[in-house]
This record gives C-alpha cells, structure tokens and sequence, in this order.
C-alpha cells in the first residue's frame, strides 16, 4: 500500500512524565557494572553488562533509527532478544511506567529500570547470556522519519533490525522476539516479512487486526484507547499517523486497514503465544493470532490474570527461556515436550485452574452446544422452543436490556469460542449496536468477579466499577453494529464468526435479520447450584478497556426486539467440556 491512504499530523517531543534517567541522546558504549543500579527502587544488575547507546541503524529506505543494546560483558558471541514499540527505549525508569506498575501492584524492584515497558529485562536475559535490543522505532524520540501505527511498514522496519543485528560481531545470528501489548503485535507484523535470522517469536497478548480489535470492533466507532495509544505515545520530531481521522476517513475494511492485518500464513517461526481471557483489548487478536499464524511449532498458555504481572512473575520468566534457550542457544532441553496448549479455567470464587495440558484449543473433549433463548421464561434452554416470543426493550429506558439464564445441577466447564446466534429487529430505527456478555452467578444469583492484578485497593475499585475491563473480570463480552452483520465465509468457523466489515446493511421496517456475535474466549467453571447469566443491550455493558480513556455510546434509537423460538430460534453457543 502506498503512503497516500494515510493522514500524519505532528508529533511532539517526549514529556517529561515519559522520560527516563536514561533517554537524552548520549552514543557511545560503557559498561554497567554487576551491582550497578539504574535509581534506588530498581533492582540491581548481577552481572556486567556491555551498554551500547543509541547505536544508528539504516532501514532500507535510508531512514535511520536508533537502537539501545545491552548484551553480557563476559561473553564473545550471544543471540539476541529484540523488543520492538513506539514507547521511548528508556522509559523504563519514567514516571508513568512506574505508575502502572503502582497502579497493578508491582513493586519496581523486580525489574532493572532498563528494559523497556512491556519488554525484556537486561538484568534477567544478559544474565542468562542474551542481549536484549530497544529501538526507538522510525519517527520516535531521535529516530528519523514518520511513525506509523502497528501495520507492514513495522515489519518491514524491525526486519532491518534484525537483519543487521544479526551481522554484528558480538551475535551469534540467531534472534528472538519478546514482549507484551505493542510489543506483541509487532512480532505478528515483523515475523510475516520472514527476516532470515528470525529464529523465535513470543507474542504475550496482543492485538492481530487495527480495525477489528482498536478502532471498529464489532463495527462500531469506539476509539477511546486509540486516541489514548495516539496522543500518549508516539513522540518525535516529525510526524505520527493519525489513526483517528483515518477512522472517519475509513469507516469500512478497506486497504488502509488490510495493511494492519498480519499475514499470518508467512508466519513460520517457531512461536510461543501467550493469552488470557480477561484482556478485552487483546484477548480476541491473541487467540486469533494464534489461531491463524502457520507456524508448526507453536504453543500457547492461557493464564488467569493480567500480561504485566504474568509476564514479569518469576516462574514464567523461566519457562520463556527454556523455549529461548531451545531456539536461541540450541539447548537440547525438554522445551519440545511442552504440551502445545496450557489453558486456564477462572472460578471467580479463589479456585482457578492453571496449567492444563492440551493438545489444541478448544480442548478436544469441549463441545459446541447451544442454549436457546426463550423470551417468556427468559431462560436458556437445550432445546429450541417450539413457540416464538419477544424480548424487547426501550434503547432510552431503564432497563435497555434483557437476559436469559441458565441454572446447572451439576458441575460444567467451559472452555473455547462462545458466540451468540440471534434474530433482531429494530423498531424506529433502522441500526442497532448490540452489546453481548456472560456473566457467571453464585448460587444466590449474585454476578461474579476477579481482579485480575495484585492490588485490590480502593483506588482499583474505583476504575474498575465501570471501566478499566482490563484489570476486573467480569465475564465474556461482544458487540456487533447490525449494519455490518455480513460474514466472511473464508474466516468464518463454526465456532467463530468473522464480518467482513465492508458494508452496510440497514434494516427496513419490520426486517428480522439473523446475526452472529463472537464472544471473546472463555474458560470458565461453574459449580452446582451456580447460574450463567446471557444479556442484551443497547448499552457498553462493561465500559472502557483502560482507566481513564473515553466510553463508547451505542448509536441506538427505539426499540430493539429479540425474537426467540419458532422460525427465530436464537441461541447462545457454549463450549461445553465434556
């Protein structure tokens, strides 16, 4: 795709909330001493490591970019670990990363200060003999040229970066890829361009599709965290991409936001992925990622809490080196032995499940079964109702919505893709933005949740009532703009629908039209007595994604009808393990 389909506006320099103890341009190369230590509360370095400081490095089209290199000081040849985002290579020690980590519950001194946010500890990986490699990407800080939002011209860009990483006299060729959000989304984009000294990728949660995931999901506007990624981040000299004018400028699928698709199937690498299933920014993009990537070899674990802390905890940190080491150093180790998929199932209730091995995801023994809706009883039923119904609701009244429930007299897990398969109508309008979720409730009724960080404070509560989806579990949710209802029948499965998203269909007066809405991922366990809970509204029924970051509004007039039952058989699909 040609640059011309793209709208940039100006950036600014980094703010100083933004800057770390290490970010003013300084080239040249030292040695930071084992014992060193980046500012009191950061943890300190075990080892002597050699410090390469905004080394230059020329991208194909001539633009020049700056990487920070740390690699073991007693070591003549390592591979490398590559971390590649718009967030300032040194702002690991910045006010606002320290602040998210607060914000968690974190405590700062389990890392060094010099990775990047998001990305792989120096302190760790060097000594483990790694280098670790933080570009200012193109457009950043002092890197030259525009910087674009997570598309080709990324993986164009961090390929340059291996490849001459790769040449370096201290590396051994072989290269890897780690981090979480951002830094994971890179590493779909950059592994589809094949770089030839890609050896391993480790995507930990991240987005797979700008459009489906940031900016339209389910068809709808909603750009709070983008403009929150755009105005947040980004910070240069030149310009950065206006991903919210391109929105209104782009309100279908079209080429600009193909060119933010991956192509998964140039992705070959070996690669561990690693999701959740409360991460209402990545969980979808992650699972999809991993569903589609070509990759052989390739294994996924699906934990039950949030990427910063899973990915910083001590343990994971080590399982992730003896698939680097495997990869990397060419250890023969028991990394092949690991089952292909670890999946989680959350009980809401302090009796999570980790670590259960599978061979695919879905589990082989979970089974696509449908629970029918009946508007009368407002029940969820396994057989369709003989007699058709109406839920109906006022997009202006209280409630705007309706639900269906389903008890369980025995012990059920659900593990896989729920989706919902419904027949609507609207009266008084002819659009409706529906938004979908599965609640789980105790055996009083009482819906159930989970933080999914450390910290529990008043503040976390606070964000997390409604808002911050991220950080407070509270079931598995989907949205779907009517209009743009139409599949894609080459990505369609049974178990997940996919919309093309290049259309629009209005409904006409009295028009009942089937739809399917993907639900995100669930793994979930439900005990005697406990109920699940299926709702529709006209309303963001969970909020933001972030603390802090503006709520979509459903653009809904009238009144909104689900038919059940009859020749409108509705139905919530369930990944039952059997």
């Amino acid at each position: 795709m040609t640059d011309d389909r793209k709208t940039y506006i100006p950036s600014a320099p980094l703010p100083e909330a933004r800057t770390g103890v290490l970010t003013p341009y300084d080239p040249g190369t030292r040695v930071l001493e084992a014992g060193f230590r980046i500012a009191p509360q950061f943890r300190e370095l075990p080892v002597d490591i050699v410090f390469e400081k905004d080394t230059p490095v020329t991208l194909r089209d001539g633009t020049t970019v700056h990487v920070d290199i740390f690699r073991p000081a007693d070591a003549e040849e390592v591979p490398a670990i590559v971390a590649w985002s718009p967030y300032g290579k040194a702002q690991g020690t910045s006010a606002s990363v320290m602040g998210v980590f607060g914000l968690v519950g974190l405590d700062n001194g389990i890392v060094s200060g010099l990775e990047k946010f998001e990305g792989p500890d120096p302190a760790y990986w060097c000594a483990h003999g790694y280098a670790i490699v933080n570009p200012d990407i193109r457009g950043v800080v002092d890197s030259d040229g525009d910087s674009v939002l997570w598309d080709r011209q990324e993986g164009r860009d961090c390929a340059d970066v291996i490849e001459w990483v790769a040449e370096q006299e201290w590396c051994t060729g072989k290269i890897g890829m780690s981090g979480t959000s951002y830094l994971a989304v890179s590493q779909w984009f950059t592994a589809a361009e094949a770089p030839a000294h890609l050896a391993a990728i480790n995507p930990w949660e991240g987005v797979s599709d700008v459009y489906r995931d940031v900016v339209m999901r389910g068809g709808m506007p909603d750009t709070g965290f983008a403009r929150q990624l755009q105005e947040g981040s980004f910070f240069g000299r030149n310009r950065k991409e206006d991903i919210l004018a391109e929105v209104d400028a782009h309100p279908l699928m079209d080429e600009l936001w193909e060119d933010k698709i991956p192509d998964f199937a140039s992705i070959t690498v070996p690669a561990y992925v690693v999701a959740s299933y409360s991460n209402t920014l990545h969980t979808a993009g992650t699972f999809r990622g991993w569903r589609r990537i070509a990759s052989e070899e390739k294994w996924l674990r699906i934990h039950n809490s949030q990427e910063w802390p899973d990915y910083y905890d001590e343990a994971n940190v080590e399982d992730l080196r003896r698939f680097f080491d495997h990869y990397l150093l060419g250890v023969d180790n028991d990394w092949p032995e690991t089952p292909r998929v670890r999946y989680s199932t959350l009980d809401l209730e302090g009796g999570d499940r980790t670590h259960i091995p599978a061979t695919e995801f879905p589990p082989a023994a979970s089974v696509s079964t449908k629970f029918y809706l009946e508007a009368n009883s407002r029940t969820l039923m396994t057989q369709a109702p003989e007699t058709g119904a109406e839920a109906v609701y006022d997009v202006d009244a209280n409630p705007d919505a309706v639900s269906f429930i389903a008890n369980f007299d025995n012990e059920t897990t659900l593990v896989g893709y729920p989706k919902a398969h419904l027949w609507v109508e609207a009266r008084g309008a002819a659009d409706m933005d529906l938004f979908v979720l599965v609640q789980k409730l105790d055996s009083q009724g009482t819906p159930l949740q989970a933080f999914t960080v450390p910290n529990h404070n008043a503040r976390i509560h606070d964000v997390t009532d409604h808002g911050a989806t991220i950080l407070r579990y509270k079931g598995s949710d989907g949205r779907l703009r009517v209009s743009m209802r139409h599949l894609d029948e080459a990505l369609t499965t049974e178990d997940v629908p996919a919309h093309t998203f290049d259309r629009v269909e209005k409904l006409g007066p009295g028009e009942v039209v089937e739809i399917d809405i993907d639900l995100l991922p669930i793994g979930l366990t439900l005990h005697r007595g406990e109920q699940l809970r299926f709702v529709v509204s006209s309303r963001n029924l969970l909020g933001t994604m972030m603390p802090g970051i503006r709520e979509y509004v459903g653009d809904n007039a009238g009144t909104h009808v689900i038919h059940t039952g009859g020749e409108y058989a509705s139905y919530l699909q369930l990944p039952v393990l059997g």
